[in-house]
């Protein structure tokens, strides 16, 4: 039986710029919605298209200088590929941020928590 390899550490680069990822969390929420209609099964029948969100949350190492405008980011490209070879890269586009923190621990460096929105989801 051959060894399986699976998706491990990965790289983070906004605008072409790599960025120091400590943690990242995407959500996705497809836009379906259930479809309820009055039949004598007494159950829905289907479901109607929606809209498609991306939700990315990033915690960063926070750098002591050349540090990115978090706050700032508008249309941003985010592109996620695996630190090994072989991968297939995601990009995200027309990335912005909604939320920005800052956390300071006496075990850990300091961090950046974001929470970034993107319109478009593409497989490069």
């Amino acid at each position: 039986m051959a060894l399986q390899e699976y998706a491990g550490a990965i790289v983070l680069e906004v605008d072409g710029k790599e960025v120091e990822v400590i943690d990242l969390n995407v959500n996705t929420k497809t836009g379906r919605k259930l479809v309820k209609t009055m039949n004598k099964t007494g159950r829905a029948k289907g479901f109607a298209k929606g809209i498609a969100e991306y939700d990315l949350s990033i915690t960063v190492a926070i750098p002591l200088s050349g540090d990115l405008d978090w706050e700032a980011i508008e249309g941003a490209k985010l592109t996620i590929y695996p630190a090994s070879n072989g991968g297939q890269r995601e990009s995200y586009l027309d990335c912005f941020t909604t939320e920005v923190g800052e956390k300071y621990s006496v075990d850990n460096e300091a961090r950046r928590d974001l929470k970034v929105q993107a319109l478009r989801k593409v497989k490069e």
